[in-house]
């Protein structure tokens, strides 16, 4: 709970006074994030639970029936480590119920195919010009639609809508999460019959990227019904094998690609790689100081290994830097992938090993990148 204080100077005939009052400012007891924020660690997420007093996270998983958030499933794996309560949310684009149902059944595939654990709550985000043109009769229809869709698939829900279009667009009769940004909100309290009001749209976190929405929660609606935090990363190493069953030395290369001397590493040896770099487009695993290990003396010489949970997946990109839709399907954590001995450097990416004619994946999610799930 964070105050801040606001100092009333008062300059009168006798003498110059200085008044202090402490003001309460909203709490951040929730924020969202989504592919604007970048993919959230779990030290970002540390922080602001330590330091700011934030319970609770809901990520963006999807909007109408076309786009997923590349950056969820990374979201609710690193808040879950972090310790906090993780829910998502669907920006919501439907005018129908036939409408409000498709968008429910893809945003909950997608939820549960990013791991967003059963019982959290899957928000329909309403605020789009689709709803602003069609009745408030019609929106409550398609609303209640979308959250009892979503039920059927363990996921609570609830509808996020901003305060003017209450009571004008739609109406909200139990819960709700209602956006209104006041210029000073100190000492407020609006909309505390709702589960929540979100007060603030560019509030910042040290050592997090970008503005953030954050919220002051007046019930446990979205910090309940979430299993324990458990530890998935079985299928995150870092461990890279030196090729071969029959003695022979390999060398190995300093950071400028000269061979360095008395560092050989022999057939048969295994050993933890803190991070890949690339020299002259070729993949080298960092074994220790100014240590670097060709990947091709490795068992992954031509070969990719995802290096990441093994129920999720990674996205794919295409040459010119755009995720793959649903690529996240294929290149799940543990499974092995073919590729050549050069790496790409693909535009907002960086490298890549190229893994099919199009579809790159970056090297952060190869084994032994020192990548370890935050």
């Amino acid at each position: 709970m964070k105050k801040k204080l606001v100092y009333i100077v008062s300059l009168l005939l006798a003498g110059l006074f200085f008044c202090v009052t402490n003001v309460q400012a909203a709490r951040t007891d929730m924020v969202d994030v989504s592919n604007h924020n970048g993919y959230m660690t779990v030290s970002n997420f540390q922080d602001m639970l330590n330091n700011y007093g934030v319970k609770s996270v809901i990520t963006k998983i999807s909007e109408g029936t076309y786009y997923h958030d590349y950056t969820a499933a990374n979201n609710i794996y690193t808040a879950q480590q972090a310790g906090l309560y993780i829910n998502g949310y669907h920006f919501a684009r439907y005018t129908t119920v036939s409408g409000a149902i498709a968008e429910a059944n893809y945003a909950a595939t997608l939820a549960k195919q990013d791991g967003l654990p059963i019982g959290s709550v899957l928000v329909t985000d309403v605020e789009a010009e689709q709803q602003n043109g069609i009745s408030r009769a019609t929106n409550n229809a398609n609303n209640k639609a979308f959250m009892d869709q979503v039920a059927k698939y363990g996921y609570r829900s609830d509808v996020y809508t901003m305060s003017s279009w209450l009571g004008n667009k739609m109406d909200v009769n139990s819960g709700g999460w209602i956006a209104s940004y006041p210029y000073n909100v100190s000492d407020k309290t609006w909309y505390s019959n709702n589960h929540s009001w979100q007060w603030g749209s560019t509030y910042q976190f040290a050592g997090s990227y970008g503005n953030f929405d954050v919220s002051q929660n007046y019930d446990n609606f979205y910090t309940a019904d979430q299993p324990a935090k458990v530890d998935l990363r079985q299928t995150i190493s870092n461990v890279v094998s030196v090729k071969g069953n029959q003695y022979k030395a390999f060398t190995t290369y300093d950071t400028d690609g000269n061979a360095n001397e008395g560092t050989d590493v022999v057939s048969a040896t295994d050993w933890v790689s803190n991070s890949i770099a690339v020299i002259k487009m070729k993949p080298y695993f960092v074994i220790g100081r100014n240590i670097l290990l060709p990947q091709s003396t490795t068992t992954f010489k031509n070969k990719v290994v995802i290096n990441y949970l093994s129920d999720y997946g990674v996205l794919a990109f295409n040459s010119k830097g755009q995720s793959i839709k649903d690529s996240n399907k294929i290149f799940k954590g543990g499974t092995e992938w073919a590729t050549n001995n050069t790496l790409v450097d693909v535009p907002n990416i960086g490298w890549c090993y190229k893994v099919a004619t199009d579809q790159f994946v970056p090297v952060r999610y190869m084994q032994g990148s020192g990548f370890s799930g935050e």
